[in-house]
């Protein structure tokens, strides 16, 4: 997929908001509780032309929270892998969606490239307790005149009432601080992304569009200085023309500042994933090792006692 990112919220405020825009949709994650009931109906009026797929495997509610989005958005530009699974789906129901999703070769590479590694697993796969904490990701997302809450453990998508790609964000809003409201006496742990476009694509659009205008004061402002010259007077204009490129030039100026720091942010991104994707087990194996043979361990691990005593 070309052209979107995820962004990391912490506020529901409008001018967070809109200062991403345009917010594809909105992603939540929260502690899920076993057990507890949700009479809200399930959408029956879309099931055709909203993509929802049913959750059929653990641990993948991230990355199907993410496609929830993309496949709902009109414009995103899907790549060939992802194309083909929305039109080869289009007519499936909910849980033959979700096992098409599990049995994509190219999402399960994608979903596991992130993935920490595991050097030491066990075969004995515990189930969940009442004591672990589980956590779940659901969509917001607004297509067909309102917004959807998707969420994959659920029959169907909830449709949360009229909106549009202008308001939508205002019908989310509420929704979501009345789910945070409701655990919010026993549970703080929360996490909402915004799906958006590309930050670095808008950023330099709205640089051209910025260029162009002082490409145009520039030209106005010289045609001005040509003519007071020969007619050896004043012009209001010039002042009023140099007033306004110097707040274009301003503005170029932050849009530059904004896409140096979307660059700088990708690289940490990339680099952070690069650093916890990998197997450090065989350097600390190796460290201990010679520490051992240099005898220098014991005397490490007796000082870091006394430390701590």
């Amino acid at each position: 997929v070309k052209g979107a990112q995820v962004e990391e919220l912490y506020s529901l405020d409008k001018d967070s908001l809109d200062k991403l825009g345009p917010v594809f949709g909105l992603i939540f994650l929260f502690k899920w509780r076993e057990g507890e009931k949700d009479d809200r109906p399930v959408s029956v009026d879309h099931a055709d032309s909203l993509f929802f797929a049913n959750q059929v495997i653990n641990n993948a509610c991230a990355t199907q929270a993410i496609l929830s989005i993309l496949l709902n958005t009109p414009g995103v530009q899907l790549g060939p892998q992802v194309q083909e699974l929305k039109d080869f789906t289009q007519e499936f129901p909910p849980d033959l969606k979700g096992l098409a999703i599990s049995n994509s070769e190219s999402i399960r590479r994608a979903h596991n490239s992130f993935a920490r590694p595991e050097p030491f697993v066990s075969d004995e796969k515990a189930p969940a307790t009442k004591d672990d904490d589980v956590y779940h990701f659901i969509s917001y997302v607004p297509a067909q005149g309102a917004l959807f809450e998707l969420d994959g453990l659920k029959p169907g998508p909830i449709n949360l009432g009229p909106a549009t790609m202008d308001n939508w964000l205002d019908v989310a809003r509420p929704a979501i601080e009345e789910r945070i409201a409701k655990y919010s006496a026993s549970e703080i742990r929360f996490n909402l992304m915004a799906v958006i476009q590309n930050r670095q694509e808008v950023l330099t659009r709205q640089l051209q569009e910025s260029q162009d205008q002082q490409a145009s004061l520039q030209n106005s402002l010289s045609k001005i200085n040509d003519s007071m010259e020969v007619e050896g007077q004043d012009n209001e204009s010039a002042s009023f023309l140099k007033l306004n490129l110097e707040t274009i030039n301003n503005q170029i100026a932050g849009i530059n500042m904004e896409i140096a720091m979307e660059v700088e942010k990708f690289r940490n991104w990339k680099e952070e994933n690069i650093r916890r994707k990998h197997n450090y087990i065989p350097f600390i194996y190796n460290m201990l090792r010679m520490l051992a043979e240099k005898k220098q361990l014991k005397p490490l691990i007796d000082k870091a006692r006394e430390l701590k005593a």
